[in-house]
């Protein structure tokens, strides 16, 4: 039965997520990216679980988290040696691989493909939980679909407090992005989801270049054209769109946010400056924070500063495209 409103607890708790797990609840817990909503992978019914929580469609596959490497073979089949060489280097870390789905692996949590994502999370939080629990733990970001994803316990509970059983808190994600997730399934590798890993530092490990596919068939997670997205109607621009957009928004007697890198005059009770680090790393860190801060606002728009369009930003970039996909000025 579901409580009725999410425990908040820290590593005290371990022992209570375990059970809860193994029971077919969900458990929310912090990686060095952003919060999952944890099940146990094995179990169909505790995974689909997770789809009715977040409201996401059951076709859109989740990543399944482990302990160690090791434990690759009771997921995948196939594995490239490739593979082995990224498990080596990055984990854990936020690199998640897609490999040939194990027979024994349930199709509710690969949305019913072939295929699996697979990832070992740098948070000790969330390494001590995989270690006691000893499977697999399906997770995707612990938030309502679409929406923009947590970096913190309160963001968990603000979003589907009253669904799960229990929050660990383990403070603010380190990364604050989506991990980087690799497609070594087919016949070169592909980055399906850009993050904190680049495609040189994975091309760098394997010996081989890796390739951005203009067309994705492998479903993955975050690859929707509308996703991390506030509430608040958002607006990707650049500066002059900005500066003509805030005017037009002024005039209409609209409040408006705006998410930047530079200095722009702020409207008491009109315009609110929401400002960023001119550092990608940094500003990726920042970034779901600063758009919940904005949306909390009760605001008519949210105006996005584009940021510079070259591979350091592309993580950040693709964040920002998805979160704005929707919106008309």
């Amino acid at each position: 039965m579901m409580a009725e409103q999410a425990r908040v607890a820290g590593e005290e708790a371990l022992g209570d997520a375990v059970d809860i797990l193994k029971r077919g609840g969900l458990v929310a817990f912090p990686t060095e990216t952003v919060y999952g909503l944890g099940a146990d992978a094995c179990n169909p019914a505790a995974v689909r679980r997770i789809f009715a929580v977040k409201q996401r469609p059951t076709n859109h596959p989740l990543i399944v988290h482990l302990a160690a490497a090791s434990q690759l073979t009771q997921w995948a089949q196939a594995i490239p040696d490739v593979a082995w060489q990224l498990a080596e280097q990055f984990w854990p870390g936020p690199l998640a691989m897609i490999l040939p789905r194990h027979p024994d692996v349930p199709l509710a949590v690969t949305g019913g493909q072939q295929t699996i994502a697979l990832r070992i999370p740098d948070n000790p939080l969330a390494l001590a939980l995989l270690r006691q629990f000893g499977g697999g733990i399906a997770a995707p970001s612990a938030n309502r679909f679409n929406h923009v994803s947590p970096t913190q316990a309160a963001h968990v509970l603000s979003e589907i407090g009253d669904r799960i059983e229990l929050i660990l808190d383990g403070g603010n994600c380190r990364v604050g992005l989506e991990s980087t997730i690799v497609n070594l399934s087919g016949r070169e590798p592909q980055i399906l989801r850009p993050g904190h890993i680049t495609a040189e530092q994975i091309a760098d490990v394997i010996g081989q270049k890796v390739c951005f596919p203009s067309r994705v068939e492998t479903r993955a997670p975050g690859t929707l054209a509308l996703h991390y997205a506030p509430e608040t109607p958002s607006v990707l621009c650049t500066q002059s769109e900005l500066l003509h957009h805030l005017e037009q928004c002024l005039a209409e007697k609209r409040r408006v946010g705006i998410l930047s890198c530079r200095d722009y005059p702020q409207d008491e009770g009109r315009v609110y400056l929401q400002k960023m680090p001119d550092d990608p790393v940094a500003y990726a860190h920042d970034l779901y924070v600063a758009l919940r801060q904005l949306d909390q606002l009760g605001l008519d728009t949210i105006l996005v500063d584009a940021v510079p369009d070259d591979e350091n930003w592309l993580a950040v970039n693709d964040r920002l495209r998805k979160a704005t996909a929707a919106a008309r000025v």
